[in-house]
């Protein structure tokens, strides 16, 4: 889930600025009690009101699907935290400020700061990273940079500094007529290489290279990640105008290079994590209000038109 943070989803879906978060809690309490409750007891709130019906499908995953909350600022992190939903993070930070923003989430998990939007918690803490994998890092980065700078110029362009003619405006030209952005295919410097770790200057293209490199360049820098205490990385790969073949080259290399060592130690990683978690979840858990129960006397009776 989450709010939205930029005036071409929010105007164009008529919420208003100031009340948004507002309605993305209010909301995300009212589908979530849609997916335990069976029937769903209804919902009077000031931006949904909904009689009791019973909403189906259910959800396979019980009691629902994990949540996740989509986060570019560590304030969504700290929020999603305090309501026990996973962060996924959009900010392509490195390492040294993903252990940062690692440690501010648990801390809000550990020290009784969570009360659940939902009726399980999803604690977890996921960051993105753009993507391709060659035995050749120059070939790599010459496949995959591009794309990963549009994508960033991309974001900048809907949240940041761009003009948008719905329908008109050409933002991939755009970011080629660019010279002034950071995203801009400018430098020559190959961050990432292994003779070269990844900068700490999470506001420099050194991040998006930073995942775009040989087996050995990912798998030294996932560790980093893996260090800083990240439970998942989201990996960006088909971004601009990177080719089909090229993407299911880098997969295929990934999956019998890199991979392997990670999900070797996943099942004890998350066990660990499940452990330390447990009690904490466990006393915010208590704090949930519980699915609602209908009064049995509750009916409606068939009215409309053929």
């Amino acid at each position: 889930s989450g709010e939205a943070s930029s005036v071409a989803e929010l105007e164009g879906f008529g919420v208003d600025w100031d009340s948004k978060r507002a309605q993305w809690a209010d909301n995300l309490d009212a589908v979530t009690r849609m997916m335990v409750e069976e029937p769903f007891a209804g919902w009077d709130g000031p931006w949904l009101k909904m009689p009791p019906r019973n909403v189906v499908p259910k959800p396979k995953q019980k009691p629902h699907p994990p949540l996740w909350v989509a986060c570019s600022q560590p304030s969504t992190i700290e929020l999603a935290a305090s309501k026990g939903i996973g962060a996924l993070s959009f900010a392509f930070i490195d390492p040294a400020e993903a252990q940062r923003r690692v440690q501010g989430y648990y801390d809000i998990i550990d020290s009784d700061g969570c009360d659940p939007a939902g009726f399980a918690v999803n604690a977890n803490m996921a960051i993105v990273l753009p993507m391709l994998c060659h035995r050749d890092a120059d070939v790599a980065l010459e496949r995959a940079l591009e794309g990963a700078q549009f994508f960033g110029f991309a974001l900048g362009h809907y949240y940041v500094f761009g003009t948008q003619q719905p329908g008109r405006t050409d933002i991939w030209n755009t970011f080629k007529a660019s010279t002034s952005s950071g995203f801009a295919s400018t430098a020559n410097t190959l961050v990432g290489r292994d003779d070269a770790p990844p900068p700490a200057d999470s506001n420099s293209d050194g991040v998006l290279r930073s995942g775009i490199g040989t087996p050995d360049q990912l798998r030294r820098v996932l560790r980093e990640y893996e260090d800083a205490g990240v439970d998942q990385v989201v990996f960006l790969i088909q971004a601009g105008r990177t080719s089909h073949e090229h993407i299911c080259e880098s997969l295929e290399l990934f999956a019998a290079e890199v991979l392997p060592e990670f999900a070797a130690r996943d099942a004890d990683a998350v066990a660990a994590k499940d452990a330390k978690c447990a009690g904490p979840i466990a006393k915010a858990m208590a704090r949930k209000a519980p699915p609602r129960e209908l009064s049995s006397d509750y009916s409606f009776t068939a009215k409309g038109k053929l």
